[in-house]
């Protein structure tokens, strides 16, 4: 389950983003306050796939709510009424976005106001994570309503939160003087499992020598070097690995002496540690505890940097972020069209990129990696959902190569939210069954952008229709010549598994929702009643 997490200000929102099965929140980014957030944040949403976010909320130093809380308790019914079927959560704050500042500060590195929010939104989204499960997500959400008319509700809802607050502050605090005195008592059973038993064992077999030598075996693996010039390893922890295998790692990288021994001293000694994924650099003085609270912090060291693709973004919005990066653009522009050894790349025609093909996610990278190596790990991802979907076999019963399918979804992606995306498949399925063009406004925005970013020569709509592109599907029947963006999970099993119906047009009207229709007399009514607007907005 993916969760939003938003610092809301009078000026700017930081948003963040983290799924509940890792637990990581991640900065996103930030968004101004100037009458396009909630779209924006309608859009964020969308591209992961949510509904569920968690507001900051700020007290005061005695933990009462100020004029920043009401602003944020304000926004949170706001934000309810442009999304309904958002569900919110309010986490308590205070000096975060002081923490947040000393973050970007202690990494040595210029940064801009709106970071800030971004590091505070990532900052008030982990506390939450920390404390809630998935369950408690989804049965204490404080805006549960999801139609306009749950406003009112809103603020039951609000004045609920403030009370159980209250009232739930001793009972937390006698559950935690539980929870600490069942801990000591389970990890007093776990000492005399591991050491007080052992010790007897090694006392009969002959003296105490297992005991330090179990203790050198926790030392560092070359406990006479000195900062600065220790050997340097870089070790990448991956999602999903336990810590056995984690620890079988660290010994084979030459990073700790023996195994065995880390497991078992984890085990009994830092049971409740979580070590986190990602790239690091650890050296060879660092003994087992420094390790494990190297990995248990998580990476944030200036040795590495993350790199996120969003779902819906193309290589136009995954280029000028890599040149943020100061990597070159002819580096960029070579390492998109390289060869790569994947099985799922070979039907693609000659000379094609590798748009829609760089699946949406978040890694850790050294920042020393090139931006083929950054491709590849996206690549990577493609083919599991490749694999696991069994997407090549899908798409071929609804006669489609893979590369053909990952074009259609690519154009889904641009088009529609999650829940919309297998009917909006089905239109376009119907339409190339029929020989009907697709009669794609985002075909025909990409084209231009091709060519003409700035909208220099392509000045108005009438002129952008009449495209000279392979990818005018206004104009072309077919597919597009390529995908458009880089789709998300939804959108490829849209078209591998689209809504049994069988409609030939749909618009997203003025007020987000989406119109179907079986003929075009229907359509054009569609246009007039829902969508003046966002039907002449420009390509």
């Amino acid at each position: 389950m993916r969760v939003i997490g938003l610092d809301v200000g009078e000026k700017r929102i930081g948003v963040a983003k983290a799924d509940s099965s890792t637990r990581i929140a991640i900065p996103v980014g930030f968004y101004a306050v100037d009458g396009s957030e909630w779209q924006k944040i309608a859009r964020i949403a969308n591209m992961n796939n949510t509904n569920f976010f968690v507001l900051g909320l700020p007290r005061s130093n005695e933990g009462n709510e100020t004029k920043q809380s009401m602003y944020v308790r304000n926004f949170a019914k706001i934000l309810i009424e442009k999304i309904p079927e958002a569900r919110i959560k309010f986490q308590d704050e205070s000096f975060t976005s002081v923490e947040a500042e000393e973050r970007l500060k202690s990494r040595k590195r210029n940064y801009e106001k709106g970071e800030i929010d971004a590091e505070a939104a990532s900052i008030i989204l982990q506390d939450f994570l920390e404390s809630f499960t998935v369950g408690n997500m989804m049965k204490e959400t404080e805006l549960e309503e999801t139609a306009p008319s749950g406003v009112a509700d809103t603020v039951k809802a609000a004045v609920t939160d403030a009370k159980d607050n209250v009232t739930n502050l001793t009972k937390k605090e006698a559950d935690k003087v539980k929870l600490n005195t069942k801990k000591a008592k389970s990890k007093l059973k776990k000492v005399l499992g591991f050491v007080i038993l052992p010790l007897f064992a090694l006392i009969i077999l002959g003296g105490i020598g297992g005991f330090f030598w179990a203790k050198s075996m926790l030392a560092p693996v070359d406990g006479i070097c000195t900062e600065g010039t220790c050997e340097e390893v870089k070790f990448t922890v991956s999602d999903g690995e336990s810590k056995s295998i984690i620890a079988t790692n660290l010994e084979q990288n030459g990073l700790i002496k023996n195994a065995f021994v880390f497991k078992a001293y984890m085990q009994v000694f830092r049971s409740d540690v979580n070590l986190k994924s990602g790239n690091y650099l650890l050296n060879k003085g660092m003994s087992a505890d420094d390790i494990i609270d190297r990995l248990a912090k998580g990476v944030d060291d200036e040795n590495t940097f993350s790199f996120t693709i969003l779902p819906g973004e193309n290589i136009f919005d995954i280029k000028k972020k890599l040149v943020d990066l100061h990597y070159l653009e002819e580096d960029i522009d070579a390492a998109l069209i390289a060869d790569y050894d994947f099985d799922f790349l070979k039907d693609r025609p000659e000379g094609a990129t590798i748009e829609g093909y760089l699946y949406g996610e978040t890694h850790e990278f050294y920042n020393d990696v090139t931006v083929k190596e950054i491709f590849e790990k996206y690549l990577e991802g493609m083919g599991e959902v490749i694999a696991q979907n069994d997407l090549k076999t899908k798409y071929e019963a609804r006669g489609l190569s893979l590369f053909e399918g990952i074009t259609l979804a690519s154009v889904v992606q641009k088009e529609a939210a999650a829940s919309e995306q297998p009917t909006v498949a089905q239109v376009f399925l119907t339409r190339l069954a029929n020989g009907i063009p697709l009669g794609s406004d985002v075909t025909v925005s990409y084209a231009i952008d091709k060519v003409d970013p700035d909208r220099q020569t392509y000045v108005d709509n009438q002129s952008a229709l009449t495209i000279d592109s392979c990818y005018n599907t206004r104009q072309n029947g077919g597919l597009p010549c390529g995908p458009i963006s880089n789709p998300s999970l939804s959108a490829l099993l849209a078209v591998a598994e689209p809504s049994d119906t069988s409609y030939l047009y749909f618009l997203t009207g003025d007020d987000g929702m989406m119109y179907y229709s079986y003929t075009e007399s229907e359509h054009i009514q569609n246009i007039y009643s829902h969508c003046q607007q966002l039907c002449n907005v420009s390509l």
